[in-house]
């Protein structure tokens, strides 16, 4: 399958180069990583085992990858007022797109520019930063779960999940993608925000008992605003909240990817992740108070960054 890798963080990169080693025919748009990657091709330091993709098809432009059978978008939501432009010269009629990014809305842009039939959206459980230029550090997870923007369980789905679990990344077809969405935005939703504005890890925010506390309080907040959202299934708020916080206790000082941005001066994914969750939960009467606040002190904080 000729792929078209939109968005070469330490996610597409990591995604792109399993892909690639398992004999996918995946082309990358690069941007500061072209010149190092063209030079000495692409290293992936994973917990798994390390490798190196000495040959990799990179790109400064989406017009000189061409068409595709399937575009892959990892791109970091405060860029996809150029998403469309990005997308649109890698589209042929039945080429595919999977959006593995943060948050809600990502696939109603793309779908009220190119269609419904071509979108798919995926959850990515992915840890991983960027290293050095041409590097990329997985530190462990990497499950996607991914499904249809129309709802319902495809065949493309199917085909697209064996796909990633052939290169060696646990992925699961889904016949609702909006409860896959939900459930990631109640781990995102407390430890993406909380970790940016305390430049705390999720461990560190976890052996604190109150911040331990304020997480959980967060989650049910996300989850009673996912459970009114006509999901094919309710998700078990204790049960599920419990899961989560297990899991992460086990990230040893994990940094949260706006935990970053922030160190570094970057936008914070606010839109995607506290705006529009938060309009679709009072849409349907669930007011989310706490997030409300969270959001509030996040979006006060961008205007103190220096950029």
């Amino acid at each position: 399958m000729r792929i078209g890798m939109i968005g070469s963080g330490a996610l597409g990169l990591y995604y792109g180069s399993m892909l690639q080693r398992s004999g996918q025919d995946v082309h990358f748009l690069l941007r500061r990583d072209y010149h190092a990657i063209q030079q000495n091709g692409l290293q992936i330091c994973s917990c798994n085992g390390d490798f190196h993709l000495p040959q990799v098809s990179g790109y400064q432009t989406p017009e000189e990858i061409g068409q595709v059978d399937l575009v892959i978008v990892g791109l970091k939501t405060i860029s996809n007022h150029h998403l469309i432009e990005l997308v649109s010269p890698l589209l042929g009629t039945n080429t595919a797109i999977l959006t593995l990014q943060n948050g809600l809305g990502n696939e109603e842009l793309l779908a009220d520019a190119f269609g419904a039939e071509h979108v798919l959206g995926g959850v990515a459980f992915l840890c991983s930063n960027r290293g050095e230029p041409g590097t990329v550090h997985h530190l462990g997870e990497g499950k996607i779960r991914l499904g249809e923007f129309a709802g319902g369980l495809s065949q493309r789905g199917r085909n697209l999940a064996e796909m990633f679990r052939v290169a060696g990344v646990p992925c699961d077809a889904v016949s609702d993608l909006r409860r896959a969405r939900w459930e990631k935005l109640v781990w995102n939703i407390p430890f993406n925000g909380l970790s940016a504005l305390l430049e705390k890890d999720v461990t560190d925010i976890l052996n604190h008992p109150s911040s331990k506390e304020l997480v959980r309080e967060l989650m049910f907040e996300v989850i009673a605003g996912a459970n009114a959202q006509d999901l094919e299934e309710p998700i078990a708020g204790p049960e599920f909240s419990q899961q989560l916080i297990t899991f992460t206790e086990n990230m040893d000082h994990y940094r949260p990817s706006m935990m970053i941005d922030r160190e570094e001066g970057l936008p914070l994914e606010l839109e995607a992740i506290y705006a529009i969750p938060l309009q679709q939960a009072q849409a349907v009467g669930i007011k989310m108070a706490k997030i409300e606040m969270l959001h509030t002190l996040l979006d006060f904080s961008e205007a103190y960054i220096p950029r």
